[in-house]
Parts: C-alpha cells; structure tokens; sequence
C-alpha cells in the first residue's frame, strides 16, 4: 500500500479508482431504489421494507436486494423499455396520421358518393375506378368535378 503512495502517478490512479467504485454505488443504488418503486408484484408493506433495508443499511441491503431480486431486475427493465418504446411509437402514430393519403378503399368509397350524387357519369365512374384500382393515378381524372366542388 505504501508503494501506491511513493509515486503520485500511482496516487491518482487509485484516487480515480476510488472515485469511480464510488460513482458506480450510487448508480446500482439509485437504480434499486427505482427497481423497488417500478416493481408492481411488490406491495406497499413490502416496498417500504425494501426502501428501509437499502437506505439504513446500504451496503448489506443493496448486496441482499442484487442476490434475491437481481434476476427480475433486468425482466422489469425490458418491460419498462418496451411500453416506452410503445407509447412513444403510438404518440407516433397519432401525430403523423398516415400521412393524408387515402387509402383505395376510401377513393373507391368517395367515387361511388360521387356517382351516386350524379357528378360524374357512369363511364367515369368506371374509368376513375379502374385508375383507383391500378394504382397508377389519381382517383378522379382531370376535369371532373369533386365532391367539395359541387357543395
């Protein structure tokens, strides 16, 4: 031990060591307490032990939580990550829509309202269908009038 402090190299090697063990206690510890609060098989009776355990004696409670309750840990923090990743993909989802384009269902469905209407013949009607169903263009051919034309 006493080589460590003849050369200052050395000094700072083991001061940063220390301080990174350091860091890394109050990382595995903060991530139990937010394991004991997360668990929901846990009741409140049994999450206050818990708490109690890991915060009065820190040492022995974090060991004891990591060899009887290490295994679920990582379980609980996948099931975590993929609800997030759920919700934050149906947020997603909700604000871009699909991008305002119909889909050949809805064209075919407006096409039909259209003709039932009678503003547009059933010659169009067919040709703007056979379009909608190819897919290669637009549902209503040029100069026919639209549904928000005629209102």
């Amino acid at each position: 031990m006493e080589l460590a402090y003849d050369y200052p190299l050395l000094s700072m090697f083991w001061t940063m060591l220390w301080f990174f063990l350091w860091i890394m206690w109050f990382v595995l510890l903060f991530r139990i307490i937010g394991d004991i609060f997360r668990d929901d098989t846990l009741s409140g009776w049994g999450k206050t032990g818990w708490l109690v355990f890991v915060i009065v004696l820190p040492f022995l409670g974090v060991f004891v939580y990591v060899i009887a309750r290490g295994r679920s840990m990582g379980q609980r923090e996948i099931t975590h990550a993929r609800a997030q990743q759920a919700a934050f993909d149906d947020y997603i989802k909700k604000t871009a829509g699909d991008g305002g384009r119909p889909t050949s269902a809805d064209e075919l469905a407006k096409l039909s309202d259209m003709r039932a209407r009678g503003d547009i013949t059933d010659e169009e009607f067919r040709r703007a269908k056979d379009l909608v169903l190819s897919e290669t263009g637009s549902s209503v051919p040029p100069g026919t009038p639209t549904a928000s034309a005629t209102h």
